[in-house]
């Protein structure tokens, strides 16, 4: 369960960090916002070596489960705009493969 939270901090500084510079660039916000999102892409680097799997494909292509859902979640509540239930479906979908592909590796040792 440790991994899931690590990969959901990771997230949301991974989107912060992005949303920086789309603030930015596709809302003529300061240049000063990329400051912060740099920063926070970098947290967000730091805290995805956080989560304990062998290989970092296999812990990045996990992670991408757990951030399709932080970012529905960012959606509705920085944005303000609500997901739809395809989308939830969707995600819901996603982190079940995330999933699979993070304890895969558990099962399959002898």
């Amino acid at each position: 369960m440790l991994n899931y939270f690590w990969f959901f901090l990771a997230a949301v500084f991974e989107i912060a960090g992005c949303y920086a510079f789309w603030v930015w660039l596709r809302m003529g916000k300061s240049a000063w916002w990329v400051v912060p999102g740099l920063f926070s892409l970098l947290l967000f680097a730091l805290l995805l070596t956080r989560v304990e799997a062998a290989y970092a494909g296999r812990a990045y292509a996990a992670y991408g489960g757990i951030y399709i859902v932080t970012s529905l979640l960012w959606l509705g509540v920085i944005e303000k705009a609500r997901p739809l239930s395809s989308d939830w479906l969707g995600a819901a979908l996603c982190v079940i493969g995330a999933s699979i592909i993070l304890l895969g590796p558990r099962f399959s040792q002898p």
